[in-house]
């Protein structure tokens, strides 16, 4: 499942639309956008590796979300499997 979860990811981050996303698109429509904050710290800020070409930078952004997501559901999995032994 990982396997093809990075093929999706890989692939699929390819034909990811330079749009605004659905919360920036309101925030747009509405009149509030220039209200917002910029986060403290962003790890692939637009989805995009800064200083790699953005068609792959997309691709890899996506392969390493999704690596980390499986990471922290396996570890979360683990951690409540665990704690169910204990009971």
């Amino acid at each position: 499942m990982l396997a093809i979860s990075l093929i999706i990811a890989g692939i699929v981050s390819w034909f990811a639309s330079p749009s605004p996303d659905g919360l920036e698109r309101v925030a747009e429509d509405k009149g509030f956008i220039e209200k917002a904050v910029s986060p403290v710290f962003e790890i692939f800020p637009d989805y995009t590796i800064p200083g790699m070409n953005k068609f792959f930078s997309n691709s890899v952004a996506g392969i390493i979300g999704t690596v980390v997501t499986f990471c922290l559901v396996l570890l979360i999995g683990k951690a409540l499997s665990c704690r169910k032994g204990e009971e």
